[in-house]
């Protein structure tokens, strides 16, 4: 049975599973990324895991090794200088990769591989043009235009959680910038504006007992459920930034759809109707009540290994 390897290097841990042509995860492996400060020992330790799991139970022969990393650039198969990572510069993961087990291997960013296995295994099946955004930590997207992947010069197109969000004197962002969209849109971004709320509000809220630290967006929703006005006013917040730079893209890409996944997506219709509410009221005419906002189908505990799994099937299928 032939299998696909899929990795997802994260800032903290990095995950592997064996993927069969229907989309299933047959076993997977993970391990702390920060355990391996040299890349060359890391490097050594993706090689065995992928030995590991090829080996247990005899999983079947791989057709390929799809990865997707913060910066990963599908062109040049490096890692360039991606944040929340141990190690610095220009990363040839690829060919070190490919050279320790003579298996096709590609890589590309995790918002790409998002997009790519949304479209390959997930609600996106049926599209050729939609724009995938996750709304995690940071927020992440990825444009299929014409049924194939927008990649850019240097494969880095689309990065739209870095874009100006509000205004160029914003709140400061990892990257360096200050105003960068994932600091007003992701599950940090909305915890950053719940406690600008309540520096400027004598409301009394759910989350004057909470610290930042310990905060969740499922809390935050929940708050909202219970009728918090801070949490309400949070998501409206969120929802008119967010759809106002979704109204540029919509003119821009003219997508068919717009797919979230991450946990601030979870929060259903307190971040989707604020949302689409702005985005419409910033739109032509032209564009207006004809773009579909839908949930990913392919959940959160497997969805970054399917992504990157999905890197190597794209290629037979021409999605790039």
């Amino acid at each position: 049975m032939p299998v696909t390897v899929g990795i997802d290097i994260g800032g903290t841990g990095t995950k592997l599973g064996l993927v069969t042509d229907e989309g299933d995860i047959i076993s997977r492996v993970e391990f702390n990324t920060w355990d391996f400060p040299k890349f060359n020992e890391y490097v050594g330790e993706l090689a065995r895991s992928i030995n590991s799991l090829l080996k247990s139970g005899n999983q079947g022969e791989p057709v390929g090794i799809g990865i997707c990393a913060p910066m990963g650039n599908y062109f040049k198969g490096t890692i360039d200088k991606g944040y929340n990572l141990p190690w610095q510069g220009v990363l040839p993961l690829r060919d070190q990769l490919q050279g320790a087990l003579g298996i096709p291997t590609i890589i590309s960013n995790d918002a790409n591989a998002a997009a790519l296995g949304e479209k390959v295994f997930g609600v996106a099946k049926d599209l050729n043009d939609f724009v995938m955004i996750t709304l995690g930590t940071g927020l992440g997207s990825g444009f299929i235009s014409n049924g194939k992947l927008v990649l850019g010069f240097e494969g880095f197109a689309g990065e739209l959680g870095h874009v100006n969000g509000k205004k160029p004197s914003g709140r400061l962002c990892n990257c360096g910038k200050k105003g960068c969209l994932e600091t007003y849109v992701s599950a940090t971004g909305i915890k950053r504006t719940i406690f600008s709320l309540l520096a400027d509000s004598h409301e009394g809220s759910y989350f004057r007992t909470v610290s930042f630290d310990d905060l969740s967006t499922k809390e935050i929703t929940e708050a909202a459920e219970e009728g918090d006005k801070i949490a309400l006013e949070a998501f409206e917040y969120t929802g008119e930034i967010f759809g106002g730079k979704l109204a540029e893209v919509a003119i821009l890409f003219n997508p068919e759809a717009i797919i979230l996944a991450g946990g601030l997506s979870k929060a259903g219709h307190f971040i989707i109707d604020p949302t689409k509410r702005h985005m419409e009221d910033n739109l032509m005419d032209a564009y207006k009540g004809k773009i579909r906002f839908l949930s990913s189908q392919l959940g959160s505990e497997g969805a970054a290994i399917l992504g990157a799994a999905s890197l190597v099937r794209t290629l037979n299928a021409e999605l790039i």
